[in-house]
């Protein structure tokens, strides 16, 4: 899901808003670690970082992390920006898995 976000018709996770383009995939090492390009026109030097661990049992715990280059996003960007990767990733893919 992560490697090719708009890969499966039956898990479509990926809403874009008007603002965000579809990320290209920079980096990969299965199975921890994925790397994506910027979703935003705004900041097109942005990455996210999916690092990716079991949780011991049936699951996997999954953490994402935004990287920008200087000059920071003000305040409102960035909250901006880490909600869209809330409600993408811990909303939208977790749900298409019925969690």
């Amino acid at each position: 899901m992560l490697i090719n976000p708009e890969g499966d018709p039956v898990r479509v996770w990926l809403s874009l808003l008007d603002d965000e383009r579809p990320p290209r995939l920079i980096n990969a090492e299965k199975p921890d670690m994925v790397i994506w390009s910027s979703l935003w026109e705004k900041r097109p030097d942005a990455q996210v970082r999916f690092d990716l661990s079991s949780d011991g049992a049936a699951g996997t715990r999954l953490r994402w992390t935004l990287f920008v280059e200087e000059p920071m996003p003000d305040a409102a960007l960035l909250g901006h920006l880490r909600k869209r990767l809330n409600v993408l990733i811990n909303a939208n893919l977790r749900y298409t898995f019925g969690q």
